[in-house]
Formats: C-alpha cells, structure tokens, sequence
C-alpha cells in the first residue's frame, strides 16, 4: 500500500523532521535515509517501523539540525599562541609595523572550534527523535488506512462478482448432461439410421453416465463457494490478513481452473473467464494488503 506522512520538532537544542514514504510490495522493506551521524539510527527506527507496517517499501527521512550553543564554541590556545608568536617573529623578521589585535588572530582557521557533529553520538538524541518519528508514522498509517477501506471495498465488490458467476455456473451446470445426452442420442440416430443399424438405449446410458462422470464439477463449486466465504470472513479480521487473503485467493484461483477444464460446456466457459478475471484483480490487489 501507498502512503505519506510527516511530523516537524523544534526546540532550542534542535530541529527534527522525519518524513515516510511507502511504494507497493508484497514484502516490507524500509530505507533510512539521514546525513551523519544519524544514519547510525537506522536499526532503531526501523525496528520502530516494523511494529507496525507489514508490507510496502518505506522510505524514512530524517533531517536533524543541532542549533549551536555559545558552549559549544571552544578556542584553541594552542593555535592562538602559535599563530601570534609566529606573526610576531614575521613583523620583527621583515621590519613590519602594525598592531596584531585578538579580531585578526581569532578569524584564523582553528583558532575557534566549532561544534563537530560528526563526533556526536546520536543515541542521546533518541528520545526526541522517536516521538517525532511516532508521529510521522501516525499520519503516514492514516492515510494507509484510508486507502484500505476503498480497497476493502473493491475486494468485497469482486468476490460478490465471482460468487454471483459461480451461482451462474451452479444452475447451469445439471443441464449439461441432459442437453449432451439430447445431441448424442439425435446425432447417433441420424447416423444410425443411414447405416440401418439399432440403438441400444444401454449403450446411451454408458456414455451419458461417462460423460456424466468426467464432467461433475459439483465438488468444485461447493468448494469455491466455501472459499468466496473464507475470503469474506478473512476480511474482517483486524490483524494482518493479507497472507491469509493469498492463500485462499490461490485456491479459488485453482477450483476455478478446475471447473472450466472439467465443465465442458460454453456457457460455464465463458462464467469461468470472468471468474478467473476477478480473481486475478483481487490478487494483484492482496499484494499490498497488510
């Protein structure tokens, strides 16, 4: 399933934006992306991720900006003294004059050290960075279940399809025999006749009864109704039912196959590719449901 949400934290100490993405797939995979050292997060907010997505590729962002403190702001005495004892044997050296104030030394490179970021361990700001990331994905499961409800929808609307096409298939099915039974018997004793030769009703009746046998689909039917229903009940369960959505639909998928190479029959036939149509548009739909 789609989806999309962000969550923004300021304070004085600092500036926390975390932003989810997710693309269709039929596994969960999640990608972090954060500029150093924050990427160094990445177990904790996926492991975070997982407690509540199951599907999807997810695209985490995080942006964090520490706002520097005038204690964070170091100088350097070692440089200082060196570069004002250096610039001073120079001025005695060349025979410069001029006075050497404490501006020019301190916009020297090194001079004032400035925050590393890069040396900061990013586990202490955890604690901010967690509720923001809670947030985001608060918003981001919103609207993931938004676009679950039109695909609940859509699922229910597909299986009302294929069961109101197997109830088609389920009246049509018992005169299948008896229309065979009407062509064979009219075609044997046209052809019979020319050749003046009787009919056993005995031997109709065998043939009938075989043909009878190879194409009984009246397992097949009740058996893909009784997966139709599973396939409802499954939706109304309210944890993680799209695996189980897979295997039922695979053994609609099956039955239905079975039905149309047993059937033997147009009508049925042509009921059977407009099952076999719904089936594969609520599987392509299941491959995101969580």
């Amino acid at each position: 399933m789609t989806g999309f949400g962000e969550a923004r934290f300021q304070s004085d100490a600092l500036t926390i934006a975390v932003e989810l993405r997710a693309v269709n797939n039929r596994y969960l995979k999640v990608n972090v992306r954060a500029a150093d050292p924050y990427n160094l997060l990445e177990p904790e907010i996926e492991r975070v991720v997982r407690r509540t997505v199951r599907r999807g590729t997810v695209q985490v962002q995080l942006a964090v900006r520490r706002q520097s403190q005038a204690q964070d702001f170091r100088l350097n005495f070692v440089a200082l003294r060196t570069y004002a004892q250096q610039l001073r044997g120079m001025q005695h050296e060349l025979g410069l004059a001029g006075d050497l104030s404490l501006a020019s030394l301190l916009a020297l490179p090194g001079v004032v050290e400035e925050p590393d970021q890069l040396h900061r361990d990013p586990s202490e700001d955890w604690a901010m960075v967690e509720p923001v990331l809670l947030e985001a994905l608060s918003r981001f499961q919103a609207m993931r279940a938004e676009e679950g409800k039109a695909m609940a929808s859509e699922l229910l609307r597909l299986a009302e399809e294929v069961q109101r096409r197997l109830g088609s298939i389920r009246q049509r099915a018992p005169k299948v025999v008896e229309e065979y039974r009407g062509k064979l018997h009219e075609r044997l004793r046209n052809l019979l006749a020319e050749m003046d030769v009787s009919l056993e009703a005995s031997d109709l009746i065998k043939e009938v009864s075989i043909f009878a046998e190879r194409s009984d689909i009246t397992e097949e039917v009740v058996r893909l109704d009784s997966h139709v229903a599973q396939f409802r009940e499954i939706m109304q369960e309210p944890e993680s039912p799209g695996r189980k959505l897979d295997f039922v639909t695979q053994e609609m998928f099956r039955e239905t196959n079975t039905i149309g190479s047993k059937a033997n029959d147009v009508d049925i036939a042509r009921q059977v590719v407009e099952i076999k149509g719904a089936i594969e548009k609520i599987r392509e739909l299941i491959q995101n449901v969580e």
